[in-house]
């Protein structure tokens, strides 16, 4: 809960933050880099549960990785008080490889907690799950009003606080987990695991200082947008490279490889719905600022107040949602026709702003904005828990753990296009963006629904359904 307080806290204050005048304690970026750097930071916080994973399995362990990472975050949050543009950068980075070390960690303490067969595991995840969308629900609400209203630096010394308070009830509470999350590592694979870091540390180093030296020689200049540009290439490469070392490094079953076309498949689907469904912290978090006329009953509210209502929706709605699969029955549609319907909805997110816009009525009402929130929410339980689920039945035993990675690849794909997206805010009248948005989730909807049946005879069983993710 603390640590996603800090999270969503610093998120619904950054685009803000970054395109806000210097006369008013902003940077003043102008979108098209605020949006670039947005993305940069959120894709990179998805990209790095992969290399924080394996460290935690390989050098950390898994209680040692969620500490570390911690106090990496918390120290991030406290680079961002001050007002120096070198201090924001180095937060931004502190924060990458802090969630990076305790996202997923953290995830697997809670199910090594519970015995295999355990009745209470499910029970477990979801005072997990209600804990992540308490901090963000809560977070906008204080952190977006002292940054709104106070400070900026008031808003994002909130979120150190909320960082500070995890870190030291993970401390304290260590007593009441038992062994979940030791595991002994040899000191011997503990050497080999590090030299193999510093030795990619190394050549990732290399890696930069060469496209460094090249836009020098060439006289480039480096921007947010050029490096944002290769982080895209960098995803997209990554992307391909994993899928073509999947089919190629090693001798599947036939009906194995049909199940990793399928992974892939869902994977494309998964990065098209992230890419609208992250818009939530840019572009809608822009439109809440510029757009939408925030007062309720005769008193103002600050635009961030809008990014706690997803972790609303989730707390009200995911209940509702598991109740309604399980009551479907055979009739419970696969997770190919629930993404379908995932991308729907997030489709109709947009969609449904075009509206007021295309009225020309100045500021719309908020409801708009809650309307399509809600719609986003209803897209998220269509796709996340189900995906999850899926990728459990789908992955082969012996890429488990890689097919999961692979998975949260797509959601950092999906973070940087949709970067990219809110990098066009004012380049283009906002109808048009948000009716290209609409128009991209539905076309992905309506190929994704013809391929339904072929993608579940791939399958060769029933692919499991989201009532199993709960």
């Amino acid at each position: 809960m603390w640590e996603r307080f800090s999270y969503y806290g610093m998120r619904a204050l950054l685009i803000l933050f970054m395109v806000a005048s210097p006369a008013v304690g902003g940077l003043g970026f102008a979108v098209p880099k605020a949006a670039a750097i947005y993305g940069l930071y959120t894709a990179s916080v998805y990209l790095a549960g992969l290399p924080g994973g394996w460290v935690a399995d390989k050098i950390l362990g898994l209680r040692g990785a969620v500490l570390i990472g911690g106090v990496l975050i918390a120290c991030g949050h406290v680079s961002l008080i001050f007002e120096r543009f070198g201090f924001f950068y180095m937060g931004l980075v502190l924060i990458v490889i802090g969630t990076g070390l305790l996202k997923a960690n953290i995830s697997a303490i809670v199910g090594q907690l519970y015995a295999p067969g355990d009745t209470r595991r499910d029970g477990g995840f979801s005072l997990f799950y209600m804990g992540i969308n308490l901090g963000g629900f809560l977070s906008p609400l204080a952190c977006g009003y002292l940054g709104q209203r106070i400070g900026w630096h008031w808003g994002f010394s909130l979120a150190a606080l909320g960082m500070t308070a995890a870190v030291v009830q993970f401390v304290r509470g260590q007593k009441h987990l038992g062994h979940a999350g030791i595991r002994t590592i040899s000191s011997e694979a503990r050497q080999k695991a590090v030299g193999q870091l510093l030795i990619g540390g190394l050549i990732c180093a290399a890696t930069a200082a060469a496209i460094l030296f090249f836009l020098r020689r060439t006289n480039s200049d480096v921007t947010a947008q050029g490096i944002s540009a290769s982080l895209g290439l960098l995803l997209a490469i990554l992307s391909l490279a994993v899928f073509l070392w999947l089919f190629l490094a090693a001798k599947w079953s036939v009906a194995e490889r049909k199940k990793l076309v399928v992974i892939m498949v869902l994977f494309l689907a998964s990065a098209l719905f992230w890419s609208l469904f992250e818009q939530a912290g840019s572009t809608l978090n822009l439109f809440a600022e510029r757009n939408t006329n925030c007062v309720l009953w005769g008193h103002s509210f600050p635009s961030s107040w809008f990014q706690s209502l997803g972790s609303l929706f989730i707390i009200l709605f995911a209940p509702v949602f598991a109740w309604f699969w399980i009551w479907l029955g055979a009739r419970d549609p696969s997770s190919p026709r629930k993404f379908t319907g995932g991308l729907v909805f997030a489709g109709l997110g947009f969609a449904v702003l075009i509206m007021p816009l295309a009225t020309g009525m100045g500021r719309v009402s908020p409801a708009w904005l809650v309307l399509t929130y809600l719609l986003h929410t209803f897209g998220e339980l269509s796709v996340s828990p189900v995906g999850l689920s899926a990728m459990t039945k789908l992955a082969p035993a012996r890429a488990a753990g890689l097919i999961m990675g692979v998975w949260f690849l797509s959601t950092s794909l999906g973070n940087y296009l949709g970067s990219r997206t809110a990098g066009l805010y004012e380049a283009m009248p906002l109808a048009k963006l948000f009716a290209l948005v609409a128009g991209a989730a539905f076309a992905g909807a309506l190929l994704l629904g013809l391929l339904a049946k072929r993608i579940e005879h791939l399958a060769e069983e029933p692919i499991p359904h989201a009532a199993e993710s709960f």
